[in-house]
């Protein structure tokens, strides 16, 4: 399996003034009314190293401008000022623009080691301890929009006292219902039927409560590591839903897998890869200002049979690569 890496990558870069003075990576982005829109996350410093989400534009989807020189949805907004929003995943289901969010509710340092996962210090700052929050846990989100600019909390996805990132919404209701992919850490062990953290599903009818997830997928190759989690927003196909996700190997080296869902019953896996289907290659995806070996497709979309798939390179930039969906549907089912 090739992924077509665009001649122009990094397609979105760090250094201007401004709130991706730092960083620019991990987006949501759709396709609307004939434009793309980019909801990439955004850092202005690494000392706190907090993150907003920040919005681009473009007309065909390699050079991309700021709609805005603020953030389109920060912390503050939802009454933790020194806090931080990741990793948006959009979708727009009947008119409003659904953004699933992570939130680191305090702040914390970020020290990249060059040669892993960062060292991020927490207890430089006394919020973590003084509201009883567990050091680095993260809690999800949906905030909605009628516009795509201006967001406000709809509701959390996951309890507080948990850490459950890599939430999904997938992109229409799915028998009447809501669906959400979570990536709950603490659900391990014989109550959970799983000895490692794993891809969960859940369901609503209204985004506001939600049901008890059900285990979908856990790792199972040695690339993936100990754990996977869901990483671009589910897409319609016609063979199913296409699921890219993440796995992380024992020398913390990002890759993409790719799952494929029954279209009425998504917790049916009825396709998956053995091998992975994308991983760190070029400068960009192996060097970074915060950590290396970084591919983290947290976008995807379908226009005229080719997916367009926007990740992360390094916590540092945005790359952009292609592939013939159906090349890649065979892929998963061959």
């Amino acid at each position: 399996m090739k992924f077509t890496r665009c001649e122009a990558n990094p397609v979105v870069v760090p250094g201007e003034a401004g709130i991706r003075q730092v960083a620019t990576f991990n987006p949501g982005l759709i396709y609307d009314q004939g434009k793309f829109l980019m909801y990439d996350r955004a850092a202005s410093s690494l000392t706190p190293f907090q993150t907003s989400i920040g919005l681009l534009e473009s007309e065909d989807g390699i050079h991309f401008t700021p709609v805005q020189e603020e953030a389109v949805f920060t912390g503050e907004m939802l009454g933790f000022p020194g806090g931080s929003v990741e990793d948006a995943r959009v979708v727009k289901i009947d008119g409003l623009y659904y953004m699933c969010y992570a939130l680191q509710p305090y702040a914390f340092d970020c020290w990249p080691t060059g040669i892993a996962v960062p060292n991020y210090f927490p207890e430089h700052y006394p919020e973590w301890a003084s509201n009883g929050v567990r050091p680095m846990l993260t809690r999800s989100g949906i905030a909605v929009s009628e516009d795509g600019i201006h967001f406000k909390q709809l509701c959390y996805t996951t309890p507080p006292e948990i850490d459950d990132r890599d939430n999904a919404l997938f992109p229409e209701k799915i028998n009447g219902k809501f669906a959400l992919l979570r990536r709950p850490m603490e659900y391990v062990g014989e109550a959970y039927g799983t000895d490692r953290p794993g891809m969960w599903i859940s369901y609503s009818d209204d985004l506001l409560e939600w049901s008890e997830p059900k285990l979908l997928a856990v790792a199972q190759e040695a690339w993936e590591g100990t754990k996977i989690g869901a990483a671009a927003t589910p897409l319609r196909t016609e063979k199913g839903w296409l699921v890219l996700y993440h796995g992380v190997d024992g020398s913390s080296i990002y890759r993409v897998g790719a799952l494929l869902l029954d279209l009425n019953n998504p917790e049916i896996v009825i396709g998956r890869t053995k091998q992975f289907i994308m991983e760190p290659e070029e400068y960009y995806e192996k060097t970074g200002l915060v950590i290396p070996n970084v591919v983290f497709p947290t976008a995807n979309l379908i226009i005229d049979d080719i997916l367009y798939v926007y990740y992360g390179c390094c916590d540092t930039s945005i790359g952009l690569a292609t592939v013939p969906v159906n090349e890649l549907l065979d892929f998963i089912l061959g």
